[in-house]
């Protein structure tokens, strides 16, 4: 009888440890699982942000572009009215010449 009753508790005692053991698998897997929708998830949002930046590079890329053409055009208005400003310049100094030979020589004025 003294070793039924030990068989016995041998059993109770596999049985006790083998519904532990399933528990704490258990509650190990509902973490795996857990952890693995976060990674899935996570990948997700990495790629998303992957396409974002890149879209955005691309944007700015193109913003920088029409900044820089924009200060050319800016550039080029600048040497415009300097252009035009040389040429006037210019001008009066051949109408005042033309003047000057059309006229003649001023005379000075006698007393």
């Amino acid at each position: 009888m003294v070793l039924l009753g030990a068989e016995r508790r041998r059993r109770e005692a596999i049985a006790a440890t083998t519904c532990l053991t399933e528990a704490l698998v258990d509650h190990l897997n509902v973490g795996v699982a857990q952890a693995y929708v976060n990674q899935r998830k996570l990948d997700h949002e990495v790629k998303t942000l992957q396409v974002q930046a890149s879209q955005f590079a691309k944007q700015t890329a193109q913003w920088i572009g029409m900044v820089e053409n924009f200060n050319q055009a800016l550039k080029e208005i600048g040497d415009v009215e300097n252009w035009a400003r040389s040429i006037e310049m210019d001008m009066r100094t051949i109408a005042t010449a033309l003047e000057y030979v059309h006229k003649g020589p001023v005379q000075p004025a006698t007393s």
